[in-house]
C-alpha cells in the first residue's frame, strides 16, 4: 500500500501544539488512574516492572508442529499472566506480551509492594514446574524461563495521538529497561531463574527481614540469593526459589 497525503504542512502544527502544551509533570508517591493521564501531564513515583522471558525459544519450537507450539505458549502466557494480574488491584499499571516474553508493571509506592511483586515471581517459578510436567504428560518440549525484576522512580507520559484511539503509558526510566535485560539472564550460563536488580533485591529484603523478625515468615530466603555482576546491569541477586506448599502437589501428582 502506497502512503498517499500525508500533510506534513498541517501536521507540523500539531507537533508543535504538543511540544508547546505539555508543561507539568506531577512527582507522585502512586501513579493515579489511567483516565487522570492527558496528552499534556506526566507522573513520576516508583515503578516496579517484572519480565518472563522464555529462554532459546527459537531452537526449542525448531521442527515443532504449529498445534504442539500453539499449546505450549499459550500454557505459558495464561497462567503466568494470571499470576501477575491477581490481586494487583489498581496497583497494575500495564500488562502484556511482547514476543516470547509476558511482563508486567506496576506502582509500587512502598516496600511492601515490591516485597509481594517478588512473591509473584516465586509463584511463577514454581509454576514452571507444573507447566513442564504437564508437557510432559503430553509429549510436548519443555520449557525454561529467566525472571527479571527492578524498581525505580519512573516517569510515565501518555503518548500516541488523541482521537485517534491509538495511545498506551510510556515508560521513561530504569525499571522497565532494567528488569527486561534481567529476565535475559535467568536460567542460563549458571544463573537462576529469578534475578534481582540490587536496589530490587534491598527493599525485598527490607520487608523480608521485618516479617522474620515478627514471626510471620518462617525462615525467609536470604541464604538462597547469590550475588552476580554484570558491566552493564551492576550488582545482581539471582536465586532458584518457590513456593514450597505447591511445589510439594506438584511432586505428588497434582492430584484434585
Amino acid at each position: 500500500m502506497i502512503l498517499k497525503g500525508y500533510d506534513y504542512i498541517e501536521r507540523k502544527k500539531k507537533v508543535e501544539e504538543i511540544l508547546d502544551k505539555t508543561n507539568e509533570v506531577n512527582k507522585v508517591k502512586k501513579f493515579p488512574r489511567d483516565e487522570d493521564f492527558t496528552y499534556t501531564n506526566g507522573y513520576k513515583a516508583w515503578t516496579s516492572a517484572i519480565f518472563v522471558d522464555l529462554r532459546d525459544s527459537t531452537s526449542l519450537f525448531k521442527d515443532k508442529n504449529d498445534v504442539d507450539i500453539a499449546k505450549v505458549i499459550r500454557g505459558f502466557t495464561s497462567e503466568i499472566i494470571e499470576i501477575l494480574r491477581k490481586d494487583a488491584d489498581d496497583n497494575i499499571k500495564e500488562i502484556g506480551i511482547r514476543g516470547d516474553c509476558v511482563y508486567a508493571i506496576y506502582s509500587t509506592p512502598d516496600q511492601s509492594d515490591i516485597f509481594y511483586l517478588g512473591e509473584r515471581a516465586f509463584y511463577i517459578n514454581t509454576y514452571m514446574r507444573m507447566l513442564n510436567e504437564l508437557l510432559s504428560q503430553r509429549s510436548l518440549p519443555r520449557i525454561w524461563a529467566g525472571i527479571g525484576l527492578d524498581t525505580s522512580v519512573t516517569l510515565a507520559v501518555k503518548a500516541g495521538r488523541k482521537s485517534s484511539g491509538i495511545n498506551n503509558l510510556v515508560w521513561i526510566g530504569e525499571a522497565v529497561a532494567k528488569a527486561s535485560k534481567l529476565a535475559d539472564l535467568g536460567n542460563k550460563n549458571n544463573i537462576d531463574p529469578i534475578v534481582m536488580s540490587d536496589v530490587f533485591y534491598t527493599n525485598y529484603m527490607v520487608i523480608e527481614d521485618r516479617l522474620v523478625d515478627d514471626g510471620f515468615y518462617t525462615g525467609g530466603t536470604k541464604q538462597w540469593w547469590n550475588e552476580g555482576f554484570s558491566s552493564s546491569l551492576s550488582y545482581y541477586y539471582h536465586a532458584d526459589i518457590i513456593k514450597t506448599e505447591f511445589n510439594n502437589w506438584i511432586v505428588e501428582g497434582m492430584k484434585s
